[in-house]
């Protein structure tokens, strides 16, 4: 069976971005449903992974990681109200048996996603 999990780097600092607050929702016709809520650890990760064996399903899922509260407490340069405040991610799994991974490279004023394994 396979999991979803996620990491975070804060290229401003150069450094996995501890302290991300993430919401994870499965998408449905009629809106989305939260699954889960979590923090990342000191390597920028999840202690655990987000969905797993029996609870991935295929279907849409949404991260939204709040970067901006992160930047704020580091004191990093931003705008008022932030440019980048929590930033969403949709995608899909089409294969439950599969690993997702689900990272976000961010800065105050951008960021990048890939699908890993």
């Amino acid at each position: 069976m396979g999991k979803l999990s996620t990491h975070v780097l804060d290229t401003v600092h150069g450094c996995p971005a501890q302290g991300v607050r993430i919401e994870l929702y499965r998408l449905e016709q009629n809106g989305r449903s939260l699954l889960k809520t979590t923090t990342t650890n000191h390597d920028g990760r999840c202690d655990e992974p987000l969905l797993q064996n029996e609870t991935l399903t295929e279907g849409r899922y949404e991260l939204v990681f709040y970067t901006g509260e992160y930047f704020a407490a580091k004191g990093a340069l931003q705008s008022f109200p932030p440019f980048l405040d929590d930033i969403p991610i949709r995608f899909a799994v089409a294969d439950a048996a599969q690993n997702y991974h689900v990272p976000l490279v961010v800065t105050p004023w951008t960021y990048s996603t890939y699908r890993g394994s």
